[in-house]
């Protein structure tokens, strides 16, 4: 008898798009589209994502540079310019839909249900206004209170996120503050507000791994505190491992692969997945031999291969017959209980390869 899965299909059939739970989800992104005009073509940045993060979960979105991570989560706040972007599908914030709502109402939604922390926080800031007073601007759009307030805010913010005399720092403006310390801010700015969906861009990109371990445990610590819904987007896998309850793999602009945190990392059933393990150091064990690399680049997202966008790159591109990695786009379909993979590489044949072939390198 054909096993079947949650959603009636049986497993290993393609379908549209990962199945969501959008039942208590407090964001449900279904088919998120996002493509933007230039003079040498569309760039198809974002090209059908879908998810759904709940409240006290941790979802980590992983990939390359380029892969649409960075794309998708603006999208989701709103802050690409509706002039230069073209975006298509279904964002959902605690029932309420964000795609061609009023960008006056979406922009109340930020900092208060929703906020970010960016990149790269010395860029983020305002270099002309001091830190506390950007920090008590995002608190006062959003409650009617005195500046003094405000500011006392503000300073326990910066107290709680761990900067030292916040009392004194609070006047200090963002290049007066180190890299770890700026990231501290962005997040006490972030936060000011205790939003229910916190998103954070690559939050330890450029700092030390002492540094960058500090940042994750309050990250953790405060969405334990808020009970908020984290969005973890990096290219390291390392990050999510310790943070994310479920991760969603992205290349060239889709998602490759989906499923729980152990799902992803300890049965992988995409040649990119793979590829983005190997290339992981592990502390856990010895290692014996080089690192082993994703080889070749991203593809351009104006002129994605065709077929699977992977197929340049990957190893196995002649595995399955009739040419298929080359000419078709392989959907999502479910590999296993609540995990998702886009691939035309059989269930035995990718069970194989990783047992024989890549696990043991690993």
């Amino acid at each position: 008898m054909t096993e079947l899965s949650k959603t009636g299909a049986a497993v290993g059939e393609p379908v549209e798009s990962a199945p969501t739970d959008a039942e208590g989800a407090f964001l449900s992104v279904r088919d998120l589209r996002i493509h933007f005009d230039t003079d040498d073509g569309l760039v198809k940045s974002v090209d059908g994502v879908s998810f759904d993060v709940r409240p006290g979960q941790t979802l980590g979105i992983v990939g390359e540079s380029g892969s649409g991570k960075s794309v998708t989560s603006l999208g989701i706040m709103g802050l690409h310019r509706t002039a230069k972007a073209k975006i298509s599908g279904e964002v959902w914030l605690d029932g309420e839909e964000l795609i061609g709502a009023d960008p006056d109402h979406v922009r109340r939604l930020r900092g208060q249900k929703m906020a970010m922390i960016f990149q790269d926080p010395l860029s983020a800031m305002h270099p002309y206004y001091t830190v506390g007073a950007q920090i008590i601007e995002a608190y006062r759009t959003h409650n009617k209170v005195s500046r003094k307030v405000a500011r006392a805010r503000a300073i326990e913010m910066l107290d709680r996120v761990g900067i030292p005399e916040p009392g004194k720092r609070v006047d200090s403006y963002s290049h007066e503050f180190s890299g770890g310390m700026r990231q501290r801010a962005m997040i006490a700015m972030a936060l000011v507000n205790n939003p229910e969906l916190l998103i954070a861009d690559e939050p330890t990109t450029a700092l030390d791994v002492t540094v960058q371990a500090q940042i994750l445990d309050l990250i953790r610590d405060l969405q334990k505190e808020f009970g908020s819904a984290v969005i973890m987007i990096t290219h390291d896998l390392g990050v999510v491992a310790e943070m994310a309850d479920d991760i969603l793999v992205m290349y060239g602009g889709r998602c490759i692969e989906r499923g729980s945190a152990e799902k992803v990392f300890y049965e992988p059933r995409h040649p990119y997945t793979w590829g983005l393990l190997g290339s992981m150091p592990r502390l856990d064990r010895a290692q014996t031999e080089r690192l082993i690399p994703v080889k070749g680049s991203p593809p351009s997202l104006i002129n994605i291969p065709s077929g699977c966008a992977f197929n340049p790159r990957c190893p196995y591109a002649d595995v399955p017959k009739d040419n298929l990695t080359r000419t078709v786009r392989p959907e999502l379909a479910e590999v296993g209980s609540d995990h998702w993979a886009a691939c035309h590489m059989s269930q035995e044949q990718r069970e194989k390869i990783w047992i024989e072939e890549i696990a043991p390198k690993l």
